[in-house]
C-alpha cells in the first residue's frame, strides 16, 4: 500500500508541476490561446482531485502504526491544492474581466470594482473551504483515533480470553489434583485400619498361645 502511495505522490508532483506552470502563462495569453490554456487547467485540475482521493484511499489501509506520517503528508498536498485551485481562481478572474472587456467596453474603473468584488467573493470561498477542510482533517484523525481505540480493545479482550482460557485450566487441573489427594489420603486411611486390625490379631493370637501353653502345663 505504501509503494502505491508513493507513486500516487510522483504523479501528483508532476501534475501540479505542469497546472502552476500552466496558471502562470494564462494572464499573459490572449483569445483563443488563453482559452485552450484555462480548459487545460481545469482538465488537470479535476485529475489533481482525483489523484488525492485516491491517496486518501491508500492512506486509509495504511496500517495505524504507520498512517501518522501518511496523514501529515495529505494535508500538506491538500494544502497545495488549495493553493493552486486559489490561483487559477484569480487568474480566471483576471480573465474573465479583459474577455467582458472586450465585449462590452467597460471603463477602467468599472473593471477594477468588479475585479476588487469578485476577490473578495474568492477570498470568502477560500476561507470557506479551508474551514470545510480543517473540518475534514478533524473527521479523518478523529476516525482513525476510533479505529486505533477498536484495536486497543479487541487485544484487550483477546488477552481478557486468553486469561479466562488459563484460569479453566488451572481449575482443571486443581480438581484433578484434589481427586487424587483425596484418593491418596482414603488409601492411607484404610491402610492404618489393615494395620491396626493385624495388630489385634497378632495381639490376640499371641495370648491365645501364652495361654495354652500354661494350661497344658
Amino acid at each position: 500500500m505504501a509503494s502505491d502511495f508513493e507513486g500516487f505522490e510522483q504523479d501528483f508532483a508532476v501534475l501540479t508541476a505542469e497546472i502552476t506552470g500552466r496558471i502562470g502563462k494564462v494572464p499573459k495569453l490572449l483569445g483563443d490561446e488563453k482559452k485552450l490554456m484555462v480548459a487545460n487547467v481545469e482538465k488537470q485540475l479535476e485529475e489533481a482531485r482525483e489523484l488525492l482521493e485516491q491517496m486518501e484511499l491508500e492512506v486509509r489501509e495504511i496500517p495505524a502504526q504507520s498512517r501518522g506520517m501518511y496523514s501529515s503528508r495529505m494535508r500538506s498536498y491538500k494544502q497545495e491544492m488549495g493553493k493552486l485551485e486559489a490561483d487559477f481562481k484569480r487568474s480566471r478572474i483576471a480573465y474573465s474581466d479583459e474577455v467582458r472587456n472586450e465585449l462590452l467596453g467597460d471603463d477602467g474603473n468599472s473593471s477594477e470594482n468588479q475585479r476588487a468584488h469578485l476577490l473578495d467573493n474568492t477570498e470568502r470561498l477560500e476561507r470557506s473551504s479551508r474551514r470545510l477542510e480543517a473540518g475534514y482533517q478533524i473527521a479523518v484523525e478523529t476516525e482513525q483515533i476510533g479505529q486505533e481505540m477498536l484495536e486497543n480493545l479487541s487485544q484487550d479482550r483477546e488477552k481478557i480470553q486468553r486469561s479466562r482460557e488459563r484460569l479453566r485450566e488451572t481449575d482443571a487441573n486443581l480438581g484433578k489434583s484434589s481427586r487424587i489427594l483425596t484418593g491418596m489420603l482414603r488409601r492411607i486411611i484404610q491402610n492404618r485400619i489393615l494395620i491396626v486390625i493385624l495388630a489385634i490379631i497378632i495381639f490376640f493370637t499371641i495370648l491365645m498361645a501364652i495361654y495354652f501353653s500354661v494350661k497344658r502345663h
